[in-house]
């Protein structure tokens, strides 16, 4: 007989997981990275300091998974954006861009959060290679996206699908951050890593 009392608790874990992302991304956007805590973010969520801990062992452990929740939402609406080129857009490279992208890339995936968790990450040995596993992952996916563009509308690189992922998330990430620090809107940012990466991919593919 199938003991049906002991399947909800991953389920009721799972939930208090996305909870406790949830609060932690309003409480980062209210007051910061630095000025956040633990506290804060429990009751933010409704949880106590025990049902943090069972879940996250450390705010920065918990900022870390906030990022890759965000990145991968962002990867997964790019990857849809792929999927909806416009005919009209496939055989130009920089409008593939700007469709690709959109003027929101910067939006969801906060500059000031990835750059917080970098500076503690060169502080911290376990956060370096956590930090250093997400880049690689991200890289993983954009690498994905490049080589089914480049499949699917037989576009010429003139470096790696491996190296040119590499290439992009490295434009984007010092793009995004050197935007924000010059107090840049999210709109701004947007449009400056359009303006960027169109450029890079003009100097990347093959002319047909």
């Amino acid at each position: 007989m199938t003991d049906v009392t002991a399947k909800p608790a991953p389920r009721r874990r799972e939930q208090t997981r996305a909870r406790l992302l949830d609060a932690a991304h309003e409480v980062f956007a209210e007051v910061g990275m630095d000025a956040a805590s633990v506290e804060m973010v429990c009751e933010r969520a409704g949880f106590t300091r025990g049902a943090f801990y069972s879940n996250f062992e450390s705010k920065d452990e918990l900022f870390l998974a906030l990022i890759m929740q965000l990145a991968e939402q962002k990867m997964a609406e790019v990857a849809d954006r792929v999927r909806e080129i416009p005919d009209e857009a496939a055989g130009d490279p920089v409008r593939m861009v700007r469709h690709i992208v959109g003027a929101s890339f910067g939006e969801q995936l906060k500059s000031d959060l990835v750059s917080e968790i970098q500076a503690q990450a060169m502080r911290d040995g376990r956060m370096a290679e956590a930090f250093l596993t997400w880049q690689r992952a991200v890289c993983g996916r954009i690498e994905q996206i490049i080589a089914q563009v480049v499949e699917t509308h037989g576009i010429r690189l003139r470096i790696s699908v491996a190296e040119a992922a590499e290439l992009l998330h490295d434009v984007t990430t010092a793009t995004c951050t050197n935007a924000t620090l010059e107090g840049c809107t999210q709109a701004e940012i947007g449009e400056r890593l359009n303006t960027r990466l169109e450029m890079l991919v003009g100097a990347l593919v093959e002319p047909r």
